[in-house]
């Protein structure tokens, strides 16, 4: 398929022709980049990109079988999340339009030049290192929620709603004190150092929306 080493990244091309496959393979890889290439959706779906090396894939729209914009639903259906770079040798608006909607990176028409399509790459593996980041990064919150006990969880339910460790204590039949305490082991555990950092670190897990205000997890 395709020498492994390192690289700035892996592009993997799903293309119908050929002798472009290898032009392209020879181009990439002069550029630095691993590639590996597919003769149609099907062989890149029994062989789907897995790892953490940043990669994009670069599709044809016109293929036989199953055509480039197909494959990326078909992506999208199981959970495969690589940009993708359409190329055609026959752009049309609607298909652009379609594709682009779909959450296509960019749409190049053959034959496509080095200083258009390196370009067009090495933007799309900065949108995708960014975005794995930033799923690691709410993975690390949701593990630091993971950590706080039934009670904690129900304290930093209602800390994050605005409530106050008095009304807390009402809401949950405990004295203020203890809801003080509760309220310290949630700054620790979750790593904030104020209460807009608590509510943002809610936020950006979604937490906020997961409930009306005032109600804790039972």
């Amino acid at each position: 398929m395709a020498e492994t080493g390192h690289s700035r990244g892996r592009i993997h091309i799903v293309d119908d022709d050929q002798s472009f496959r290898t032009a392209m393979k020879r181009r990439l890889k002069e550029a630095g980049y691993d590639v590996a290439i597919y003769a149609s959706a099907q062989h890149l779906l029994d062989h789907l990109p897995i790892g953490d090396e940043p990669s994009c894939l670069v599709l044809d729209v016109h293929m036989p079988g199953s055509d480039g914009p197909a494959l990326q639903t078909r992506l999208g259906e199981l959970g495969v999340a690589l940009p993708i770079i359409f190329l055609t040798g026959h752009a049309d608006t609607p298909t652009i339009v379609q594709t682009i909607k779909a959450g296509a990176h960019d749409f190049l028409t053959k034959p496509v030049q080095s200083d258009e399509l390196l370009p067009a790459i090495e933007k799309a593996l900065t949108h995708q290192r960014a975005w794995r980041d930033q799923q690691s990064a709410l993975d690390g919150i949701r593990a630091r929620l993971g950590t706080l006990t039934p009670r904690e969880r129900q304290v930093f339910e209602l800390v994050i709603r605005g409530n106050l460790n008095k009304q807390i204590g009402h809401t949950l039949g405990a004295t203020e004190r203890t809801i003080k305490a509760h309220r310290r082991m949630v700054m620790e555990k979750m790593q904030a150092q104020s209460l807009a950092e608590l509510v943002s670190l809610a936020e950006r897990v979604g937490v906020l929306s997961d409930q009306p205000r005032g109600q804790p997890t039972t």
